[in-house]
């Protein structure tokens, strides 16, 4: 590329824009040009807007802390500063349903963190190394909508992170897991910021969070789906049954996976070899933040923990371990991934990586 992409953040105040200004410091392709929040942050130095509530750790860099944050709400403003933008911003999800497609409308693509459109039909919902096809159905997204340079594409929710890539690597292999049991630990960062109040979780787990286990068990479901009639096609082979609960760690999302398999089930030998030898497509490609090993195997017998193992590949790998029979479906395993790099923000980055690759992102 001669000259990188100038990206804008919507809703670049709160945890995941935070991320972004952090992990798109240096990037190679891309650079920040562009800062919106809510009309609260609006009009403020980004500096400013972030000062009492920066919970990075690491300064915010010194050339964004003076951009000037505009309302997110006013698609104009970020037309001639950004070739496109990533979406992270709160809100109702009606409202942040009808703002990214006007974005798109207006010719600028969107890369979404958020749940609002990850089930509408024409918008792939992406992870990388399991469903890089998918991001074909923007074709199809932009002759339905009218739209010619703008698209939407959303990531799917942090708390799959940790089990769909080492299910993915089995299924590549042509084993059919039929029924997974999830279980996930996951981190207090995933709440945002201020997140969980100390006293509701110090000394405690928190056995409900609203919305996440029908997003565990809905997205897979469609991450591994197929494109069919310009929309996708949820996969049908396989049942998902989530519970899933807020533990007192900072980072990190653990997933206890129980799956039975059909008629072509593997032995042990055969997951730990589909694990060691898995690439996805952004390793092939070499992306700028694709972790060179994906998936890690820790044959200890208390790995992986949270606070060991989630910054395995600068926190874009997914650490598993603990492969064993289970009397009750055929195995079980401990999946790890970093909720708020591969599960947020590193992960939408590298689905934009891809799409530049694929030729989807464009400076204007």
């Amino acid at each position: 590329m001669r000259s990188k992409l100038r990206v804008g953040i919507l809703g670049s105040t709160g945890a995941v824009g935070q991320n972004y200004a952090l992990l798109l410091e240096g990037h190679p392709w891309f650079e920040i040009t562009y800062l919106a929040a809510s009309p609260q942050s609006a009009g403020r130095a980004y500096g400013e807007a972030v000062a009492a509530k920066w919970h990075m750790n690491r300064d915010l860099p010194q050339k964004l802390s003076g951009i000037i944050v505009k309302d997110a709400n006013s698609v104009q403003n970020a037309l001639d500063n950004c070739d496109f933008v990533f979406s992270s911003y709160e809100g109702p999800k009606e409202e942040i349903k009808k703002a990214e497609e006007a974005y798109a409308a207006a010719g600028l693509p969107v890369i979404s963190n958020n749940s609002a459109h990850r089930f509408t039909e024409d918008v792939p919902m992406i992870i990388p190394e399991v469903n890089a096809g998918h991001v074909n159905l923007i074709e199809s997204q932009r002759a339905r909508r009218g739209w010619e340079r703008g698209f939407i594409v959303t990531k799917p929710n942090c708390s799959i992170q940790s089990f769909m890539t080492p299910l993915h690597a089995l299924m590549e292999k042509g084993y059919d897991p039929t029924l997974l049991v999830v279980a996930t630990e996951q981190a207090l960062s995933g709440a945002g910021f201020p997140g969980v109040p100390s006293l509701a979780i110090g000394d405690n787990i928190v056995p409900y969070i609203p919305g996440e286990e029908e997003k565990t068990e809905r997205e897979p479901l469609k991450i591994l789906g197929r494109i069919k009639d310009g929309k996708i096609e949820d996969c049908q082979r396989l049942k998902i049954s989530a519970t899933c609960t807020r533990v007192p760690v900072r980072d990190g999302h653990t997933a206890i996976v129980h799956v039975k398999f059909g008629e072509n089930k593997p032995s042990l030998e055969n997951i730990l070899e589909a694990w060691d030898d898995f690439k996805g497509i952004p390793q092939g490609l070499m992306l700028p933040s694709a972790p060179i090993m994906p998936l890690i195997y820790r044959a200890e017998p208390d790995r992986p923990q949270p606070i060991k193992d989630r910054d395995s590949e600068k926190g874009m790998a997914v650490t598993v371990g603990r492969l064993r029979a289970c009397d009750v479906l055929d195995y079980k395993f401990v999946g790890l991934s970093h909720n708020t790099l591969r599960g947020a923000a590193g992960g939408a980055i590298l689905t934009a990586e891809l799409l530049v690759k694929k030729g989807y992102l464009t400076s204007k």
